[in-house]
């Protein structure tokens, strides 16, 4: 990877629906080069997906909750089966496992409480779990899925 990689990153990961030829003129590359850099970053797996970003409160999703879970049970059993559960709860949209003392933060997005109290209860139907603290968003600060660029290892 080199600077005109992190410069195509940097672009896509503002609009990866923008045309080849804007980025490749944004980067003072031909869009023939452009396109095959574009292509080894899939390769390689930098790049490793293209989605589109919805808007949560036009989907109806306007409570956002943090979970925090502690088990006392830390075997290879209860965690297969817990994350296999979690997994399958559209709701929760990302699972940390954590150091510290707590074992699993979930980010949840539901409509409102009654949505959150709802997949509460599909959560406590797959594991036992020794404690539950939920946190809810008051506010967005900041979001973003842009992943700051300037810890990659690049070349010359």
């Amino acid at each position: 990877m080199d600077k005109k990689d992190l410069e195509i990153l940097s672009l896509l990961q503002e609009d990866a629906s923008a045309p080849l030829a804007t980025l490749a003129e944004a980067i003072n590359l031909s869009s023939t080069p452009c396109w095959r850099r574009i292509q080894k970053l899939q390769e390689d797996g930098v790049i490793q997906r293209q989605v589109a970003l919805c808007d949560p409160e036009q989907l109806n999703l306007g409570l956002t909750a943090f979970v925090a879970v502690r088990t006392n049970l830390h075997n290879r059993e209860w965690t297969e089966r817990f994350v296999s559960g979690a997994r399958d709860i559209p709701e929760i949209i990302e699972i940390y496992r954590m150091s510290g003392d707590i074992d699993y933060m979930l980010k949840v997005m539901v409509p409102d409480i009654r949505g959150y109290d709802e997949v509460y209860k599909k959560l406590i139907k797959v594991v036992d779990l020794f404690d539950v603290s939920s946190s809810f968003a008051m506010e967005v600060v900041k979001h973003t899925t842009a992943l700051p660029l300037h810890y990659a290892h690049i070349k010359g």
